[in-house]
């Protein structure tokens, strides 16, 4: 985590970060201990680059490179700063050259925030907590009845860490779909569709105290706060075509490494698979996943047999509300 978050907040090297952090989630996952760098590269995800390091460390219980991070004051300060929502690399570094060396400074210089920084120095180290699963099992029917009462015609699927089942998770993802919202071929109608629909929609949760701050909303997109158990969460609201819905949920369901192996798995049968469409390689139709899947019957998005006759391990139950 330490060398994907350098990469990412003092080197801007997205590549390196994103390599780094599919290397240690597929390297926990593994079911043995690994002894040696070697073996690490039967895991995927794993090159020479990393299996040196991890070679180093098994021998010296260190690494150069991290205790060379831990000392440049320059990288542990926008490592600091970057903790705060809404704070990139950049505004660290913009933040280092006016003086603010610290959070604490930080909160001296609210000035130099805009509106989304400051909500999320505001609330650090609440976002910084993990979402216990009980809490949103308890949020999710409320803000299912709540949209539901605004129009019974939306669908919405809370994805993430959430729908793959596990004990906790980083913040609210909601993905959220109506009948009157789909692709188009103008983009500028349907743009404006999903702006009137997504405002309609946060504007009701509002006036029901179901979300609080407004940290961006854009045309299909909200991010925000809602406070569960009197802790003070991220949540986002992405609004999908209803006809992309159930690849959209597929997608922000998770984890990356799983929507890697689907991805190549489908271009293995001449497919190609995003968070938009199933189609065949070089098809320009709309083939659509859950409309028209060739012999497979995925008109069901739940349906076990999907995943039984593509011969992928199915990480943790998919379910769709």
């Amino acid at each position: 985590s330490e060398l994907a978050d350098y990469e990412k907040n003092v080197s801007r090297n997205i590549f390196k970060s994103n390599a780094y952090r599919k290397a240690a989630a597929a390297l926990a996952k593994w079911p043995t201990r690994i002894s040696s760098g070697k073996e690490a590269q039967s895991v995927e995800g794993v090159g020479k680059s990393i299996a040196k390091k991890i070679d180093e460390f098994l021998s010296t219980g260190k690494l150069r490179k991290l205790d060379s991070i831990r000392e440049d004051s320059t990288a542990k300060t926008i490592s600091e700063l970057t903790r705060v929502s809404g704070i990139g690399p950049a505004k660290a570094k913009e933040l280092i050259d006016q003086g603010i060396l610290s959070i604490n400074e930080l909160r001296d210089h609210e000035d130099l925030l805009t509106h989304h920084q400051i909500i999320g120095l505001r609330y650090l180290e609440d976002f910084e907590k993990r979402i216990p699963r009980c809490d949103v099992e308890q949020y999710e029917p409320i803000l299912r009845t709540a949209i539901a009462d605004l129009d019974p015609q939306f669908k919405l699927t809370v994805c993430g860490s959430y729908r793959r089942g596990l004990p906790e998770c980083g913040d609210v993802d909601v993905l959220l779909t109506h009948p009157s919202f789909v692709s188009s071929s103008c983009p500028k109608q349907q743009k404006k569709s999903g702006t009137v629909l997504l405002k309609q929609v946060v504007e009701h949760l509002k006036n029901r105290q179901l979300v609080d701050e407004t940290l961006a909303l854009g045309d299909v997109k909200y991010m925000g706060t809602c406070l569960l158990n009197n802790t003070m969460r991220r949540i986002d609201i992405r609004l999908t075509p209803h006809d992309q819905y159930y690849c959209a949920v597929l997608y922000f369901t998770g984890s990356d490494v799983f929507n890697q192996n689907m991805r190549k798995h489908a271009l293995s049968m001449n497919f190609t698979l995003n968070e938009y469409t199933l189609r065949r390689i070089g098809d320009t139709g709309e083939y659509m996943l859950f409309h028209q899947a060739g012999s497979y019957n995925l008109m069901n998005p739940s349906n076990p047999d999907l995943f039984k006759k593509k011969k992928i391990k199915k990480k943790a139950k998919i379910r769709v509300q």
